[in-house]
């Protein structure tokens, strides 16, 4: 077993309506998601169906919360305020991988 990082991605106070603001914040996200992949950092990632409070999750491979910290800081749905960032330790099986599809 191995520890973690369960990032749970929560709404933020951002409720802009501005459908431009909203899509550019949101396509940095995916891209940054898409770095933290790459990187091997993000292990498992997705969104919650339907709920208003609770957006979505990373799995994060990481030595400490500091590195999750900047690894996020560079998602700009969180730095706008659209998502708020709960970090968590979680135990889970050593070399946990998800193909990309």
């Amino acid at each position: 077993m191995k520890v973690y990082f369960f990032v749970l991605l929560k709404t933020g106070p951002n409720a802009s309506k501005d459908t431009a603001e909203i899509n550019k914040a949101f396509a940095g996200h995916m891209a940054n998601m898409t770095v933290m992949a790459d990187a091997g950092k993000l292990k498992l990632a997705g969104p919650f169906v339907k709920d208003p409070d609770f957006r979505g999750l990373f799995i994060i491979d990481a030595a400490t919360e500091e590195e999750v910290k900047e690894l996020l800081s560079k998602d700009t749905a969180i730095a706008e305020g659209f998502l708020v960032p709960e970090i968590k330790k979680w135990l889970g099986p050593e070399g946990l991988k998800v193909d990309k599809q």
